[in-house]
């Protein structure tokens, strides 16, 4: 593996430095900044009062003090809750305080994507299905257009891709806006995607580390079917190798900063 190999390898952090701060949380984020890494990762929920929240659950149970789906509650009542606490914060006391832990909105990080100084990039995954059919995407089209993120020159120039598990949510987004890349996430090799082909809207190929531990050949046929390949959620040094070795072109990862240093970029 050449030195060129590695940094060609872009490091995306998966709802932040999540392991190592709350997920999806300002804390979260900032730390993945600060270790430098290449591009972040949220998923996207509508409340209900029509705005984009970073939040991976279709409840919020599990990731807050509060109970309920993320659909049926306004803004106003997520900022009330406490996303923070779940996660043992011993060593790091700065998760206890309530800026950084509240539920964090897509414009808010996209405020702190252009304030950091560098070139980060986003990748925000729609999650589905959701009783807002279409409107996620709507949204977060205008959204990204406020911070001229919409219409980027071509595909290599933008700063953001959009991800799903849903072929029909990257068509909606390829249709709307073709320059922003779209990236099919998957857990499953179907037999149709065998020899590399993804859906109709789909540019990247987005497997998950599972697939391709079992199947790395697969790797290979997407590059030929001229694709390129993100995988997540790749955590093991291991794992952090095989994909180094099969030249996948991203890395989502819950610890951007040992990914970058087994990387030889720290």
């Amino acid at each position: 593996m050449t030195q060129a190999r590695q940094h060609s390898i872009q490091v995306v952090a998966h709802r932040g430095a999540s392991e190592d701060a709350p997920e999806h949380t300002l804390a979260a984020y900032r730390k993945a900044i600060e270790d430098g890494a290449d591009a972040l990762e949220c998923d996207v929920r509508l409340t209900a009062d029509g705005h984009l929240v970073c939040v991976h659950d279709r409840r919020v149970n599990r990731t807050s003090n509060g109970r309920g789906a993320v659909s049926a509650l306004e803004l106003a009542e997520l900022a009330a809750l406490d996303f923070g606490s779940w996660k043992d914060a011993a060593e790091s006391p700065d998760w206890r305080d309530p800026s950084l832990t509240s539920v964090l909105t897509l414009e808010r990080l996209l405020e702190l994507v252009a304030d950091s100084g560098r070139r980060v990039e986003l990748a925000i995954e729609t999650k589905h299905p959701t009783r807002w059919a279409g409107q996620v995407e709507e949204r977060l089209l205008q959204l990204l257009g406020r911070f001229g993120l919409a219409a980027p020159a071509s595909p290599d120039d933008s700063a953001v891709r959009i991800m799903s598990f849903s072929a029909r949510s990257l068509h909606r987004i390829a249709a709307a806006a073709p320059g922003i890349p779209t990236v099919y996430l998957m857990q499953f090799m179907t037999p149709r995607m065998r020899e590399g082909r993804l859906p109709a809207g789909a540019r990247i190929a987005g497997p998950g580390i599972r697939l391709v531990r079992n199947h790395p050949g697969y790797v290979d046929r997407l590059h030929r079917a001229g694709h390129r390949v993100h995988v997540w959620t790749v955590n093991e040094p291991e794992d952090v190798e095989l994909c180094a070795r099969l030249g996948v072109e991203a890395i989502i990862t819950n610890r951007p900063k040992q990914v970058l240093s087994q990387l030889g970029r720290l």
